[in-house]
């Protein structure tokens, strides 16, 4: 049981320290998907030459770091209704009345939005943490004797022993900060901070970054009981004191209590609700429902367009050191400006270094035209096509990296190697495809 238990932290310690966090639903793949992205790997390099390229760690990060940025488009275009032509920009837009309280995004399916219903919500008490609080101590005495000392925090299931050294002219509050340094850094889900009072005196104070219960007591413990060091420190800066459990948040919606170990949460599965503040009084409300289709359009498309100037942002940024990101910035100006007049009719202004600039009160104007309806198929059509390059991008990021072609192939006279596909293909699709 104990090689069991001791194999478990290691392998959660691996896991939540270097394992890749997908920022998105959209991160994830089904087989075929896989499959897809492995056949164009291979279809790309049948016909590709021999080049040579730059292997410094410079090139390393902005291949990388392009490729995340058409990674981050895509899922951009993804989130706003769907990857197909009838659903590029079709996502339903939910709305609060008061932001500033609750905030609201909608997540049902799009399909079908008769049965999606409104509330209202109230807050009465947002989730918080746990926070341990040490003993107001003389800052710039000198009261732990000088030792190797250690203690154990328990979170999340598992232990961590923390170990330091404490010198002979070691002040009281050069160990807090060094604690404080040492528990914050450790990426345990913790952060730790010294507080003076003003009179010479000063505190440990440790807070979890999780809020919440969850039926689970306590998030963390602390104590040197059965550490392997010397223990008395605990004791000594007073952290094992729990000045304020972590609690749940509490809020109704229409007259109903409700209760939720974080502060965010899920509505019947079509509303992902972020609480922000507590009610000032019972009637300090927020409601909750879905934007008329016209509306949604309008902010699918502003999220668009933000999605593509962050793009062409990242791009620019790049210039200075690796020249040929500015082709890729060229290249997008140049699908923007086959569909100037549709963006232009909405509101959307192709400005000459690549990024659009969006006049929202013309926008509003336009989606309520009765003949807008060319003008938002020329926008999803645009879509589609800032959709089709982030995916270019996204598998062959090194076509706009500094490299020297060594030799071509011969046309149509090359066959595909399963076997081998790319050269960095590791670096390209490693973690989340």
């Amino acid at each position: 049981m104990a090689d069991h238990t001791s194999i478990n932290n290691i392998y959660n310690y691996y896991l939540t320290t270097y394992a890749q966090k997908s920022d998105t639903k959209f991160d994830t793949h089904k087989k075929s998907e896989l499959r897809g992205v492995y056949n164009s790997i291979v279809k790309m390099n049948k016909e590709a030459p021999l080049f040579i390229v730059d292997k410094s760690q410079e090139t390393k990060e902005y291949a990388v770091g392009l490729k995340e940025n058409a990674r981050a488009l895509h899922n951009t275009i993804a989130s706003l209704g769907g990857l197909s032509d009838d659903d590029l920009l079709s996502k339903k837009v939910a709305f609060s009345s008061d932001d500033s309280l609750a905030s609201v995004n909608y997540i049902g399916d799009e399909s079908d939005t008769s049965k999606v219903p409104s509330f209202e919500i109230s807050v009465q008490r947002l989730a918080g943490p746990q926070i341990n609080a040490g003993r107001m101590i003389p800052s710039e005495m000198s009261n732990l004797p000088a030792d190797t000392y250690s203690f154990d925090i328990g979170i999340n299931g598992l232990n961590y022993e923390f170990q330091y050294n404490v010198g002979e002219n070691d002040t009281n509050i050069a160990v807090q900060e060094k604690l404080a340094r040492l528990i914050s850094n450790a990426g345990i889900g913790l952060d730790a901070s010294v507080e003076r009072d003003g009179n010479g005196n000063s505190a440990l104070v440790i807070q979890s970054q999780n809020v919440g219960t969850a039926g689970n007591g306590r998030l963390f413990t602390v104590s040197d009981e059965h550490t392997s060091k010397t223990s008395g420190s605990v004791g000594f800066f007073g952290i094992d004191n729990v000045i304020r459990e972590a609690q749940n948040s509490q809020f109704t919606i229409n007259g109903v209590e409700r209760e939720a170990s974080g502060n965010s949460f899920t509505v019947e599965k079509m509303y992902e609700v972020t609480l922000n503040r507590v009610s000032r009084d019972e009637d300090d409300k927020a409601n909750i429902d879905l934007k008329a289709d016209l509306e949604s359009m309008a902010s699918n498309i502003s999220r668009l367009v933000d999605g593509y100037n962050g793009f062409i942002e990242t791009a620019d940024s790049y210039m200075a050191n690796h020249p040929k990101s500015g082709r890729l910035v060229r290249e997008m100006y140049g699908l923007a400006s086959l569909h100037e007049e549709d963006l232009e009719s909405a509101g959307l202004h192709l400005k000459e270094d690549g990024h659009i600039e969006l006049d929202r009160g013309k926008l509003m104007e336009a989606v309520y035209r009765e003949d807008i309806g060319k003008s938002i198929d020329g926008i999803k059509s645009f879509a589609g096509s800032v959709l089709r390059k982030a995916n270019q991008v996204a598998l062959n990021p090194m076509e706009y990296a500094d490299r020297t072609v060594v030799a071509y192939k011969n046309p149509g006279h090359n066959y595909a190697s399963p076997y081998v596909t790319s050269a960095y293909t590791g670096m390209m699709f490693n973690g989340y495809c």
